[in-house]
């Protein structure tokens, strides 16, 4: 996969933005993202306000301001409650990141408006690619692109996650 992430300062300008262009609203979902400490990569256990279902999400990105490769692996966990628990025995907690996230497709992108709590607004498109380096580079071009016609300037571009931003 292919992401970036940064900073805004206006969701409802984004919003006419992602409309004008024809994006599909998927929905809107509070999410809360605890965090663990991992020897490598990022370790985290999503869940979704309303669905009792989670997701256990390891994932390994550059830290570099913007598009970069992000190669993440998603469990599908059926009893969130009983995981979390297990995790907290063996492994270390570090952070909680509570999060309001507006789900957008456009072209093959997901955009994400999200309001996190601690940081403040910011908007993250992620498209899937191969392996391959030249699908790679198109679709690095073509989240470059939509940065463009949506207005998001270079320096607001953000290389850390969401939980190294509140660490910092």
């Amino acid at each position: 996969m292919i992401e970036l992430k940064a900073r805004v300062g206006d969701h409802k300008f984004l919003r006419k933005k992602l409309s004008a262009l024809g994006a599909e609203h998927v929905g809107t979902f509070q999410q809360t993202d605890l965090y663990f400490k991992v020897p490598e990569g990022r370790l985290k256990l999503r869940e979704v306000k309303g669905n009792s279902r989670a997701e256990l999400i390891y994932y390994e990105r550059e830290n570099v301001a913007g598009p970069k490769r992000d190669d993440a692996f998603i469990l599908r966990v059926q009893e969130p409650e009983d995981l979390k628990k297990i995790l907290k025995k063996i492994l270390t907690p570090l952070i909680v990141i509570e999060k309001v996230r507006e789900i957008y497709r456009y072209h093959g992108t997901q955009i994400h408006l999200d309001t996190v709590k601690k940081l403040g607004k910011f908007i993250e498109f992620e498209r899937q690619t191969s392996e391959d380096p030249k699908m790679i580079e198109k679709n690095r071009l073509i989240l470059e692109k939509l940065m463009e016609k949506l207005e998001i300037e270079q320096s607001n571009l953000e290389s850390l996650s969401y939980s190294d931003l509140v660490q910092t």
